[in-house]
């Protein structure tokens, strides 16, 4: 190898040699020491050696970014750690690696509860995309966006603009700031004049910490007491369901006949079906046809409690208003201009049938909270309306012990819808029904 004594005009005089992809330099007074070339013009200083038996090739950098002399002292250095048996290589690879640990976690910690909070709803959209167990429905994922919207946007209804969301303060905090006494005092200021939804956002916000505790990229950022501390229990809001939020009995004959007046058929059936089930409302929403059997009388629901679902039984007048909804989709309750292809906004229907009714307001989640309550009435067992509301057992016999198959639960629902209708007045044969129903799969 040709060598020479490096000086600045030479090194800025080095050319890559024609018809080569690099041409390499030598100086002839440092060891190993050169400078590389490339067809495309690239430049860098370099120090070629022998470590273990085998040649190694270190890059130092471009002449433009190092004097001279600056680059035979690190060459010289880097021969130190190769006489050592030290490759610079992975010791600079090591750095690397620790630098951007060290920056990862810098920004980690500057991150604010906004950054985690989008990267939460992110997560949860793909387990939705892949109709994943557990997946949130689309009613709660609009809850953490509207609760942590920041306002000020024109109203889609009426005038002004919207107000910010009591969880929108929260996010602009750095989350290592979300401490018990800031969560605390958030609850308090917000507890005497939305009470509701403040509880509402913090059981949201408890369930978004306990994501990032268990999430590795947002692991021990937290403060220990952000929801855990007694500050913040004892500034939780005490709710109570809405006075008249439950239908009583001498109002069943007008919320059926109103309900039942409603000019679509497939809303009419989804309301009826709330409250002849108890079952919550997206569940109810998120029925298929493929999951119900008019067969044998029964239907699976999503359950957010049980990962499998639950069956419940399809009690006779139910299953007549199902049976006659057109098949549209895979829906049972379906919809011709939803996104989703299933219904998406029933309330609208439903106060307008409570208004002509006469009828206080009753919410949908009202209807679930009125089947288990007028169940009482025919002195149906607790545990039979838990498990067909789909209720977590509270009971440790209830828990390990009952289990009850499907036509027990049937006995006991067929004569709660059959109470519910003989208080609304309505005259049906469920025997002529079952009858028609059976011709009808026959077939």
């Amino acid at each position: 190898m040709a060598k020479s004594n490096f000086t600045a005009p030479r090194v800025a005089e080095f050319r890559c040699e024609p018809g080569k992809q690099q041409t390499i330099h030598w100086d002839a007074k440092t060891l190993g020491f050169g400078l590389r070339v490339t067809q495309s013009g690239n430049r860098s200083y370099i120090l070629e050696s022998r470590l273990h038996g085998r040649t190694i090739r270190c890059t130092i950098g471009d002449p433009s970014s190092w004097m001279l002399e600056d680059a035979r002292t690190e060459a010289a250095r880097l021969k130190v750690l190769i006489d050592q048996g030290i490759d610079p290589r992975e010791v600079k690879a090591e750095q690397r690696v620790k630098h951007e640990a060290l920056r990862s976690e810098k920004t980690r910690k500057e991150a604010t509860v906004g950054d985690a909070w989008s990267a939460y709803l992110i997560y949860q959209t793909e387990r939705q995309e892949r109709a994943q167990d557990k997946a949130w429905g689309h009613r709660h994922m609009q809850d953490h966006i509207r609760l942590a919207a920041p306002g000020g946007e024109p109203k889609k209804r009426g005038k002004g603009v919207t107000m910010a969301g009591p969880l929108a303060e929260l996010m602009t905090l750095k989350v290592s700031e979300l401490n018990g006494e800031r969560i605390a005092g958030w609850l308090a200021s917000h507890s005497s004049e939305r009470a509701t939804m403040a509880a509402l956002a913090y059981r949201l916000l408890r369930a978004f910490i306990r994501w990032c505790e268990d999430t590795p990229a947002w692991q021990q950022l937290f403060p220990a007491d952000a929801y855990k501390s007694r500050a913040v229990k004892e500034a939780v809001p005490r709710t109570k369901a809405k006075a008249g939020d439950c239908l009583e009995r001498e109002q069943l004959a007008a919320w059926f006949e109103s309900v039942r007046r409603i000019g679509n058929p497939v809303i009419s059936a989804y309301l009826q079906a709330l409250l002849l089930t108890g079952a919550r409302r997206e569940e109810m929403a998120a029925l298929r046809w493929q999951d119900v059997d008019f067969t044998w009388r029964k239907m699976s629901l999503a359950d957010k409690v049980e990962d499998d679902g639950r069956t419940i039984p399809l009690t006779p007048y139910l299953s007549s208003i199902l049976n006659a909804l057109p098949r549209r989709n895979d829906w049972v309750f379906s919809s011709p201009t939803s996104v989703a292809g299933k219904i998406a906004e029933p309330r609208i229907a439903h106060r307008q049938a409570l208004a002509e009714a006469g009828l206080p307001h009753v919410s949908l989640h009202g209807l679930r909270r009125s089947f288990g309550t007028l169940a009482e009435w025919v002195e149906c067992p607790v545990g039979v309306v838990a498990q067909i509301q789909g209720h977590k057992p509270s009971a440790i016999a209830e828990k390990h012990y009952r289990r009850r198959p499907i036509d027990l639960l049937r006995k006991w629902h067929d004569q709660i819808e059959s109470w519910m209708l003989e208080q609304a007045g309505i005259e049906y044969n469920a025997a002529q029904s079952a009858e028609r129903l059976h011709l009808v799969s026959s077939e």
